[in-house]
């Protein structure tokens, strides 16, 4: 994952307010992909 990329996704985390700046920070790039997929990406599933 590039820095952007990665900032971007810390960026949409930390305003979720789910997370604190510490938590996300201290994230490897899998978790920060898993959260971000988690709370943001929309699934075939959502949409029934």
């Amino acid at each position: 994952m590039s820095q952007i990329e990665r900032n971007d996704k810390i960026e949409h985390l930390l305003d979720y307010n789910k997370f604190n700046e510490k938590e996300v920070l201290s994230m490897s790039d899998e978790e920060v992909e898993y959260f971000h997929w988690l709370y943001f990406e929309e699934s075939v599933y959502d949409l029934m």
